[in-house]
């Protein structure tokens, strides 16, 4: 994808989650929404929200459009934010229509639907509240020029693990890789061991809690490589810089991170699947 050259066009994503089997006013959508010159991906009938979340990541959409008319919206609406928020994409804009009740429109804004769209609703108002309302994935400003420092080196590599105590082993006695440092990291819910490998580290993750990035990606893919993280001069700067470019940012600021130094990830949408960290020394 190329950023800083023709506008990108927005990229709306039309779903229709649940039981519904009826699809026409979403279709009738989908065409007015490509009338006014949006890119539409229309996923078809009986969506899950995880189903929605998955192709919208995939589609590097800016929107998406729920229609309900089984009366599951209340349910499945809210599902969709949580699952988008989990996944670091909570920069997409979620809009709502169909047959939906007056009284449970405030709820839905209040779970996080931007706008609830009802019978009646013209296609051009829909048209302009996602365009005021989208949160573009280039910034207002212009991408910036020039080349960047290459990162000093790769810091470490991330590895997700069941157990640092099952996993050490490997490293140590058969790598013959020295335990440098180990703490538990409280607001990511994770205990990391550290091990130096010449003048990087290999960060060995283990989950303290269920509900943890670290325990999830285990739920999901296994033990293996979570993320690579590269060592730059100033984490802020490279934030800055990304975000300008048009990539997705898991972090809009640095925080603090393990091992006395300042950090920062950007999503994997936007950066070939790759769970990509910026890490500033600033204590030994």
């Amino acid at each position: 994808m190329e950023y800083g050259m023709e506008e990108r066009k927005i990229r709306v994503l039309v779903a229709k989650p649940g039981l519904d089997g009826h699809d026409r006013g979403a279709l009738v959508i989908a065409q007015g929404l490509k009338d006014a010159g949006m890119e539409v991906i229309y996923t078809g009938l009986r969506q899950t929200p995880e189903q929605i979340v998955a192709a919208a990541i995939q589609e590097d959409v800016d929107c998406i459009g729920l229609s309900s008319l089984s009366g599951a919206h209340l349910e499945l609406f809210p599902e969709v934010v949580r699952l988008l928020r989990e996944q670091g994409a909570d920069d997409v804009l979620v809009i709502g229509g169909g047959v939906i009740p007056q009284e449970d429109i405030p709820v839905l804004k209040e779970a996080g639907i931007a706008a609830v769209f009802t019978p009646g609703t013209s296609i051009q108002e829909t048209v302009e509240f996602i365009r005021k309302n989208v949160r573009r994935h280039e910034s207002d400003s212009q991408a910036p020029a020039g080349p960047v420092e290459p990162p000093e080196q790769i810091d470490h590599i991330g590895i997700a693990v069941s157990s640092i105590r099952e996993a050490l082993p490997f490293y140590t006695e058969q790598l013959g890789m020295r335990l440098i440092h180990e703490e538990e990291i409280a607001d990511q819910q994770v205990r990391a061991a550290f091990l130096a490998v010449g003048e990087s580290t290999v960060e060995l993750l283990e989950p303290t809690s269920s509900d943890s990035p670290i325990a999830k990606f285990l739920a999901k893919r296994g033990p293996g490589i979570h993320h690579i993280a590269y060592r730059v001069r100033d984490v802020a700067a490279r934030l800055e810089r990304a975000r300008k470019s048009g990539y997705a940012l898991i972090d809009e600021a640095p925080r603090p991170g393990g091992h006395g130094k300042l950090i920062a990830f950007v999503h994997p949408k936007s950066t070939g699947g790759v769970l990509t960290e910026f890490c500033q020394r600033i204590s030994e």
